[in-house]
């Protein structure tokens, strides 16, 4: 064997050991993540549900209690626990009399550049979503949180989701118009300098609440008659 052939078997045998030792750093780095997400996933989830919780007390004024739940294949719902799993699920709050006050729902779309995971209060008997609340945002800081700060959430003080008569949708879609140009109770008055943002939090409400309003108005008494049977 020439040198230069020992040269070139020594450099792919080293080769070959730093390729093993790699992998089995990959292997032990991969191992770390798992052990580490599955140890910190419950403290995460049970954050979450805890940071639900307290966001819905602010979408729904005057509440004292919150129930969970969930739609069913048959589209009605049913009392679950606040454990449920279910994706479609939405919270009913009442106050200290057991009156139902509003229902909360969660609603999630693109914005400007990244997802908008937010929450909003709804009043069946008022037909108005009564409260807002991002649950999540990765919007440019300093133009995509202007929608957590007045005045854009006065907005949510009374915003006009009627449906039809024959539950098919709502009477007139949620629009954002021009910051100062709102003259009507289902329109969304935008923020100059976070239009688009502004613009995508209307196009995910008019999304969610064409096809939430419907089914709650159709079961609102489910979840009066649910709430009577619990007192």
């Amino acid at each position: 064997m020439t040198e230069m052939q020992q040269n070139e078997g020594n450099t792919r045998g080293g080769d070959k050991k730093m390729l093993i030792a790699m992998s089995v750093i990959g292997i032990i780095c991969a191992f770390f993540i798992v052990i580490t997400y599955q140890g910190t996933l419950g403290i995460i989830t049970k954050n979450r549900a805890e940071a639900l919780n307290k966001a819905v007390y602010k979408v729904i004024p005057g509440i004292s209690r919150i129930q969970p739940y969930s739609l069913s294949k048959d589209k009605s719902f049913s009392v679950v626990g606040p454990d449920d799993k279910s994706q479609q699920k939405v919270f009913a709050g009442y106050d200290s009399t057991g009156t139902l006050k509003g229902i909360a729902i969660q609603a999630s779309g693109k914005a400007y550049g990244e997802v908008l995971s937010l929450l909003y209060g709804y009043s069946p008997a008022e037909q108005k979503i009564i409260g807002f609340y991002v649950l999540e945002s990765k919007e440019t800081p300093g133009i995509g949180d202007k929608i957590e700060i007045p005045p854009f959430l006065d907005n949510f003080k009374g915003l006009d989701v009627s449906v039809r008569d024959d539950l098919s949708g709502l009477k007139n879609p949620i629009t954002t118009v021009k910051q100062g140009k709102k003259t009507k109770g289902w329109e969304i008055d935008g923020i100059t300098g976070a239009t688009i943002t502004s613009r995508g939090v209307g196009n995910i409400l008019n999304t969610s609440a064409g096809e939430w309003m419907p089914l709650i108005c159709k079961n609102k008494k489910s979840f009066e008659m649910q709430n009577t049977e619990k007192k």
